[in-house]
């Protein structure tokens, strides 16, 4: 079995149990409540009972390999698509594809930076995509025609209208190159709504969820960064299942021969239609007094249409004539999946 098959659990100490006595009985004293919750004294420095469950580090959390394939095909797409806008020797490499708490995800973005907000169309919610200040001033350099492999000094200022459109224009051809490497799995569209430098503004999610993080590594002569994609469980849920597989395709089991065999049973399958030719109304005193022989007029025309039925459910309008000596009825109306009035 492959080491990336097994699970990571986290071991959690537990204080003993709070002996109750001498007290109001059914009560607990302060400290057993501080040694339960973690809280107090040296339970601070490590954490037990509840504490070290909500605070852990370790995230317990299963593997998206489709998600790793993903990232692989828009590294080789954007890499030709970065070669065409800059005209410039371009490296891009998948560094990781992990798991992150939101909040830690921003605590580690180093200011000054960029931060998009990306909307998802398709699955209703937003990820987050951060750019370094090395590549946003590699990007830059590189669109502005700079010295190819000069050292680029950051001094902490914030970024210009010019910078900022330049950045949206790399930014947009990763979203769309994303896009295009995840259709096979579940097509969808993103939009860049907006880009922010600092990460309170760019919260779409709480502190403590867990979201996939890929992060990628761009060289332009020397010269670059990295940029990360971050996507809260909320936003992959719908395609969750999908992510998980281990490859291309995967059915879990099922063949794809049944609902093909099972399709063409049903056109097979033999139905009979009524056409109602016409209806009256009569109380129940008028039904008790039919007799043998007694003849009903329905005041139907030839030329009126009738209803063709299925079950007792309308599929069209038909015309009642003669053919070859038989009763027969001529479509006027298609027939209809829904149901008719």
């Amino acid at each position: 079995m492959a080491e990336d098959d097994f699970e990571e659990f986290v071991e959690f100490t537990l204080p003993e149990p709070p002996v109750i006595g001498g007290g109001d009985a059914g009560t607990f004293d302060q400290a057993s409540i501080d040694a339960l919750f973690g809280g107090g004294g040296p339970a601070e420095l490590h954490k037990v009972g509840l504490r070290a469950v909500l605070e852990s580090e370790i995230i317990n959390h299963e593997r998206l390999p489709m998600l790793e394939v993903v990232c692989e095909r828009m590294v080789r797409a954007l890499s030709t698509s970065m070669r065409n806008l800059t005209s410039d020797s371009i490296d891009i490499s998948l560094d990781d594809v992990t798991t992150a708490r939101f909040g830690d995800f921003m605590d580690r973005v180093t200011l000054p930076a960029m931060i998009a907000v990306v909307r998802v169309e398709q699955w209703e919610n937003y990820g987050i995509v951060t750019v370094d200040s090395g590549l946003i001033y590699a990007i830059v350099d590189a669109l502005l025609g700079g010295k190819r492999g000069s050292q680029i000094l950051i001094d902490g200022r914030d970024f210009t209208t010019i910078e900022t459109a330049l950045v949206a224009r790399v930014l947009n051809l990763a979203i769309l190159e994303f896009c295009t490497a995840i259709a096979p799995i579940a097509p969808v569209s993103m939009k860049l709504e907006r880009i922010e430098t600092n990460p309170r503004f760019a919260a779409i999610a709480r502190p403590s969820n867990i979201g996939a993080v890929c992060t990628f590594r761009i060289d332009i002569d020397g010269r670059g960064g990295r940029f990360s994609m971050m996507f809260p469980q909320a936003t992959i849920e719908p395609v969750r299942d999908k992510l998980a597989q281990r490859f291309m395709g995967e059915t879990a089991g099922r063949e794809n021969i049944w609902p093909e065999h099972m399709r063409q049973q049903m056109l097979s399958t033999q139905v009979e239609l009524c056409v109602l030719l016409g209806e009256i109304g009569l109380t129940l005193e008028q039904v008790q007094a039919l007799e043998i022989g007694q003849n009903l007029s329905f005041h139907t025309e030839p030329a009126e249409l009738m209803d063709v039925q299925c079950g007792g459910l309308k599929l069209a309008r038909v015309r009642a004539g003669q053919r070859r000596g038989n009763l027969a009825v001529s479509l006027a109306t298609p027939v209809s999946r829904e149901r008719m009035p």
